[in-house]
């Protein structure tokens, strides 16, 4: 039987991305230009000097690193082809996955919005002007700054279900390691 690398679903692409970014972080993190960047922002005084471990080789971490940012870049590209390529169903309309990311963090942003108009008009300001008590009615109503804050939630939630969903579905054209 063949030991043949099939294509990566678009969800395995995604948490191996993540896990070279990781990759990514910890080899830079160990590089000594690295730790001198670190400790120039740093509050702490460290008047000792370091050196690498004798088992670590700084020429094969870079070697590493620089292989791991390579393939990085290609599984990115795998994505973003497969993001283009694949279609969903939203509101009526056929848009590729791409477009629904923009549409999910546009309606993410809404969201935050909407929560700021809820907390803005459960409360009237009311200042106190000689003598009496002046109102400044809220713009819009409490009720329907929560009624606007529930829509775009719901509608968030059913574009991430089908974002998800779609990562099952979609091959990113990447094999695994």
């Amino acid at each position: 039987m063949e030991d043949k690398k099939k294509p990566l679903y678009l969800y395995e692409a995604l948490e191996l991305r993540s896990e070279y970014d990781a990759r990514i972080k910890t080899l830079k993190d160990c590089l000594p230009e690295s730790k001198q960047n670190r400790d120039r922002l740093s509050f702490t005084r460290d008047d000792g000097i370091s050196r690498p471990s004798p088992d670590f080789d700084l020429a094969a971490a870079r070697k590493d690193l620089r292989k791991i940012e390579i393939k990085r870049r290609k599984l990115n590209s795998a994505i973003q082809r497969a993001n283009f390529n694949h279609f969903i169903e939203v509101n009526g309309d056929s848009i590729n996955l791409s477009e629904a990311l923009e549409m999910r963090k546009a309606l993410n942003e809404q969201v935050g919005e909407f929560h700021n108009q809820v907390v803005t008009s459960s409360c009237q300001k009311v200042i106190y002007k000689e003598g009496r008590d002046i109102v400044e009615e809220n713009t819009i109503s409490y009720k329907e700054a929560v009624k606007d804050l529930e829509e775009a939630r719901l509608a968030f939630r059913e574009l991430n279900r089908k974002l998800r969903l779609a990562s099952f579905e979609t091959l990113a054209d990447f094999q695994d390691e």
